[in-house]
């Protein structure tokens, strides 16, 4: 008995001292890291300037074209065990932003990743040095939170992470809290105005949440088996009284995880032989998740927002991310269905060695508020325009699952 208490003491110390090491090692990178970020700092000069309107909301005011870069799965670690890849995925968020130079940016989730391998579990780490990023970025922008944004080991809770991106010192975030009484964090509206005060479009972030089960037992199981969350009914019914509200020529949605109706149309285009059908055309990019017969990692829980969108007609395309190989766009029912381009260096094993499915889509709303497939342009971030601050990586454009 003495020998197995004296062992345990002896567990718990060595533990104690590795959390403590862990810990020296991970403050230390994320001071070097805050550095590194501070070499981005810009002087832009933003010809658009938003305002909010009586109801709290942001909106833009143009008769021309209004350019949204969609940025999705940056997965920053914030962990000394991966700084390298931080680095590369900091160097190219900010190279294509530079580029583009749009008006506004907006980023669909999981911006953060840190889990046990990539020696911390401190998330505050990632969000931190993402907001930095971006504020010295000098550029309007906004998000939406995926399921790594918060695991459940994870330091920082999904209304404490939500906390630190509605700073109101914060200079260029749009980000907004839910309206009291709607499910998740985040969700909120972004509105384009013509000089004759109508909206030409609304741009809806959403809380598409992570996974089924909050506590860390069941949630781990659900990441396991891919059990994802779904957008509640009083999110559904949020939108549907902001459509109501202002009356947009057209809207867009942007949230992280897809919707069952995106599996729904690949898997109907599928089993067409891979030909378009009465509901669903495919219109450009690549499915390349190949681990598993599930190519679309989507919710299977049911909700009633597509539903609610084919209603009342006004959003034309859906963004989202979450599978980091696949960027492909669809048409279902007259809705498009868009899959941005990943960063990720560090979620999928030697990912930083491939660079086929890493870049940004870039959309062009116009002031007449139509949108259809040619408003979406895909970029892949390995071409001559976007020049990073630093030196470029040499990656192998095949896809990943041709190792």
């Amino acid at each position: 008995m003495d020998k197995i208490l004296i062992g345990l003491l002896i567990f718990v110390l060595l533990l104690g001292t590795a959390c403590g090491v862990f810990y020296l090692l991970n403050e230390k990178n994320f001071d070097s890291m805050i550095e590194y970020i501070d070499t981005f700092k810009t002087e832009a000069e933003n010809e658009l300037v938003p305002q909010k309107d009586g109801l709290g909301n942001w909106y833009f005011t143009t008769d021309e074209d209004f350019k949204v870069l969609h940025l999705t799965d940056i997965h920053i670690t914030g962990g000394c065990a991966k700084t390298k890849q931080d680095k590369m995925a900091i160097n190219a968020v900010a190279a294509m932003v530079v580029a583009e130079d749009p008006d506004l940016v907006i980023v669909t989730g999981d911006i953060a990743f840190a889990i046990p391998s990539t020696g911390t579990i401190n998330n505050r780490y990632a969000h931190e040095m993402f907001i930095r990023l971006m504020e010295n970025l000098g550029v309007y922008w906004t998000v939406t939170f995926g399921n790594h944004d918060d695991e459940a080991f994870n330091y920082k809770r999904r209304q404490a992470v939500a906390d630190m991106y509605a700073d109101e010192t914060l200079k260029y975030c749009l980000f907004e809290q839910s309206p009291e009484g709607v499910s998740g964090m985040g969700n909120h509206v972004i509105n384009v105005k013509n000089s004759q005060g109508e909206v030409t479009q609304s741009l809806f972030m959403m809380d598409s949440h992570s996974y089924i089960h909050k506590d860390l037992l069941l949630g781990t199981v659900d990441a396991i088996f891919w059990n994802y969350d779904n957008i509640k009914q009083d999110q559904i019914d949020w939108y549907a009284g902001v459509i109501e509200q202002y009356d947009p020529k057209s809207s867009l949605m942007f949230f992280h995880i897809p919707i069952g109706e995106v599996k729904n149309a690949y898997d109907e285009y599928v089993e067409n032989s891979r030909q378009n059908t009465n509901d669903v055309q495919w219109l450009f990019g690549v499915d390349g998740e190949d681990r598993t017969d599930e190519v679309v990692f989507a919710s299977r829980l049911e909700d009633g927002l597509f539903e609610k969108i084919i209603e009342l007609g006004n959003t034309k395309a859906l963004f989202f991310g979450h599978d980091h190989l696949n960027n492909f766009v669809l048409d279902y029912k007259g809705v498009l269905f868009s899959y941005g381009y990943s960063i990720d260096y560090a979620a999928y094993s030697g990912i930083d060695e491939k660079g086929a499915q890493r870049g940004c889509a870039v959309l062009t709303l116009t002031p007449d508020g139509e949108f259809g497939i040619e408003n979406i342009v895909h970029e892949n971030y390995y071409q001559d325009k976007y020049q990073p601050k630093y030196d470029k990586e040499e990656v192998e454009m095949t896809p990943y699952y041709e190792q």
